[in-house]
């Protein structure tokens, strides 16, 4: 189906119901005309096959997004064949793969979206760039920055589509917030502090195979989510982080791990569990400095009970400030010195440009988690039609990948020195800095 913009971003009102009747979308980036449609004709989402590696929490989130725009998913790749076949069968996905090979030997498959744990990233992202596929990969890019610099070196050299699932940013007033500051109604942003807390691994008795080092990477909580929230204001105020100074803490210190395997956000008690010590984080508390002069502050939890997934910022500039929680996504808070604060309820016919090109539901009516993925694919298949990523895309590069893993590293380092530290980005000099930080 061809889904038809004008010149301000907004879909035909026929367009609208065929959407909701068909479920199938393209969108598609319009110049200004003279007429108030103007149509354009592209390749069909639904022409183009797509797979998916890991079939949890995040590869069912995943599937189901495609299927909402209107890409085929193909098949999946499980942990074992059986699991994949276990899950193939239960979400109707027509075939599991018994390995990334076979995947990637389906002439059909031209876009592989990678939600299997960390360890796996790297090697994943790495065989299906060589085999000219393009590649959507869940967060964190790799287990270490110097994986991650390698796979940029790769996407580069393959001239494929190749993003990070960043999501966050794809809530409408995310996008909306972006433009405001964009275009000065903050004036320069001076502090931006927030949190991002959650609880589901407040208990000795919760487990996850990001509790392992081996699998999940040195950081728990400041990878798993902290890189969420470092990603999206930096992305919002289009600042990068200059320097940290991070306090880390564990304060369960063992917790009984299942013999078994354990679902993502699981709930239920393993009977059979052994005693495991733990390293990785629960808690960071870290001050930022800015490039250009601004500070931050943000602390990062998954063990703060009530909380299940609260990711919020604060932004203030020298003229007005934003604030947004992403448990109530469909409203942000615009602060004022001499005149009434502002709420903004979601509303298409309100926001920016980003804010109307990520929104797939008029206002009124709620946009939440998995409203997110289905937006960020949307950009992600637009460029995979040209054949092309776009010169500055909405969503996360693997450049943006590994900036993450850059100050990661500047994260942990400080935590362990007790000093202010600036990311690494010369390749050379980063390499050098882990090599020491593991002696």
């Amino acid at each position: 189906m061809l889904v038809a913009r004008d010149q301000f971003g907004s879909r035909s009102r026929a367009a609208q119901y065929d959407l909701i009747e068909h479920g199938h979308e393209r969108v598609v980036s319009l110049p200004v005309v003279s007429l108030p449609i103007a149509l354009v004709v592209m390749r069909v989402l639904a022409d183009i096959g797509a797979a998916v590696i890991g079939s949890g929490f995040i590869g069912t989130v995943h599937i189901e997004a495609l299927r909402r725009i209107g890409v085929r998913v193909h098949g999946l790749l499980g942990s074992t064949p059986e699991r994949g076949a276990e899950r193939a069968q239960r979400l109707g996905v027509p075939r599991a793969y018994a390995s990334l090979d076979e995947l990637l030997a389906d002439p059909v498959v031209e876009v592989v979206h990678v939600t299997s744990p960390n360890h796996l990233h790297a090697p994943q992202v790495r065989q299906i760039l060589a085999a000219g596929r393009h590649v959507v990969c869940e967060k964190p890019l790799a287990l270490t920055s110097i994986e991650s610099a390698e796979l940029v070196e790769l996407a580069e050299a393959s001239d494929k589509v190749a993003a990070v699932n960043f999501n966050l940013r794809f809530y409408p007033l995310n996008q909306h917030a972006r433009d405001v500051i964009h275009d000065g109604a903050l004036g320069n942003v001076r502090l931006i502090s927030g949190r991002y807390f959650q609880d589901w691994l407040l208990m000795e008795t919760d487990w996850n195979w990001r509790l392992e080092p081996e699998r999940g990477g040195a950081l728990r909580a400041v990878g798993d989510i902290g890189s969420h929230w470092l990603d999206l204001t930096s992305f919002i105020t289009g600042l990068r982080v200059e320097a940290v100074m991070a306090d880390l803490a564990t304060f369960i210190k063992s917790r009984q791990q299942p013999t078994g395997p354990v679902e993502t956000y699981s709930t239920e008690r393993a009977a059979d569990t052994v005693e495991t010590k733990i390293s990785t984080e629960d808690v960071a508390n870290i001050l930022i400095r800015y490039e250009g002069g601004a500070r931050g502050v943000v602390s990062i939890s998954q063990i703060s009970s009530g909380r299940k997934n609260s990711l919020q910022y604060e932004i203030d500039g020298s003229n007005a400030s934003a604030a947004w929680d992403s448990e109530q996504p469909d409203q942000i808070w615009f602060g004022h010195r001499d005149e009434a604060n502002e709420i903004l309820l979601k509303n298409p016919a309100l926001m920016s440009e980003g804010g109307r090109r990520a929104a797939a539901l008029p206002g009124g009516h709620v946009e939440g988690f998995g409203d997110t993925f289905a937006a960020l694919f949307r950009q992600v298949y637009a460029d995979v039609g040209e054949g092309q990523m776009s010169a500055n895309p909405a969503y996360a590069t693997f450049h943006d990948g590994h900036e993450e893993m850059l100050v990661g590293d500047a994260i942990a380092q400080s935590s362990r020195t007790g000093t202010w530290v600036e990311p690494t980005r010369n390749a050379a000099k980063a390499n050098m800095t882990l090599e020491k930080a593991r002696l």
